[in-house]
């Protein structure tokens, strides 16, 4: 099992901090450059602020999900145009891999439509993770949930990270999602850690939230037995036919302040810009890294969503004297 990659400076060990609602709260609260001040200066603790991990996000199963969540176009209850394909063959992933790595990528990351898969479905899935990190590359997957088992299965394939996303607070939740609940999500996360595999769990901004719910999501975060050694922060990609379509759009500072509070609460992480880059100006992009972030998903496509060109990346990447990492599995 390979452990969480080194980055270029040795990052400390902070002290393991239960963070109070209040306290959570006023960091939202407070002025934009006394926030954005104190995040980069945490971020500068941890990481080099001019390097940006890579990871690349490949869709290998798409659609007929049974589940409910109000954004999510794999969704067979809402009538999308996404189309339904089956696990993807080994050559095919392992091409899309190779090319990730050539453009930069350091990890991997593939998700399948499932509420939660079955053992043959990891039969299916399990070749695709030990192909993809013969190739130096860090593997991801998001499969759904999990139980005590089929996380020891992906560990003992050397899974590095597995995503389970808890999207919003426990308040909200229920006007977002009703075929599983907070709890479950919470199960699976233990099910990973308690497998030793490293944790990528984050949420989405945008699906009608208070800022008090945003606050409560990064706590909830913040306060796991042990922070996600990764967190993605999405931005809702508003998909027709799905509920949230018409979602009222977020102020691109709200978002930055998101990323701001996600890296003072959870200052050894990587934080991660996920979906909703195409509808981010280079500015916000810019004060997002700022604040904190310090990962992308770095490729033309998401899983059913288009993502930045890399050519567009790698263009905002010179221009801000930004520099991928070149982190290697340890």
């Amino acid at each position: 099992m390979s452990a969480v990659l080194n980055t270029v400076k040795q990052k400390p060990s902070p002290l393991k901090k239960e963070w109070s609602r209040d306290e959570v709260q006023e960091l939202f609260t407070l002025p934009f450059n006394d926030l954005v001040f104190k995040a980069q200066t945490t971020h500068r603790e941890f990481f080099d602020p001019n390097e940006i991990q890579l990871s690349t996000l490949m869709n290998i199963k798409s659609g007929k999900c049974p589940e409910d969540c109000a954004y999510c176009p794999q969704s067979a209850r809402f009538n999308t145009d996404v189309d339904v394909t089956p696990v993807l063959d080994l050559d095919t992933v392992l091409a899309s891999a190779v090319a990730a790595k050539a453009a930069g990528a350091t990890r991997f990351c593939m998700g399948a439509a499932w509420r939660s898969p079955k053992d043959k479905d990891l039969d299916a899935v399990i070749p695709l993770i030990e192909g993809v990190r013969g190739l130096g590359l860090e593997t991801c997957v998001t499969l759904g949930m999990l139980n005590e088992m089929q996380a020891k299965r992906l560990a003992n394939a050397g899974l590095d990270y597995y995503n389970h996303n808890l999207d919003t607070s426990p308040e909200f939740y229920g006007k977002v999602i009703t075929t599983r609940t907070y709890q479950d999500r919470l199960d699976t996360l233990e099910n990973v850690r308690d497998a030793n595999i490293n944790v990528c769990c984050g949420g989405i901004v945008g699906l009608g939230e208070s800022v008090e719910d945003r606050a409560e999501l990064l706590r909830q975060l913040a306060n796991l037995p042990v922070p996600p050694e990764s967190v993605p922060i999405n931005l809702l990609v508003k998909v027709e036919g799905t509920p949230l379509a018409n979602a009222a759009e977020v102020h691109p500072l709200d978002f930055v302040k998101t990323i701001a509070v996600a890296r003072i609460l959870m200052p050894s992480s990587f934080v991660r810009l996920s979906a909703g880059r195409t509808n981010m100006t280079d500015e916000t992009q810019a004060l997002s890294f700022f604040a904190g972030a310090n990962s992308i998903f770095y490729g033309d496509e998401l899983l059913t969503t288009d993502n930045p060109l890399v050519a567009a990346d790698n263009k905002l990447f010179e221009t801000l004297g930004l520099k991928a990492s070149a982190n290697t599995h340890s």
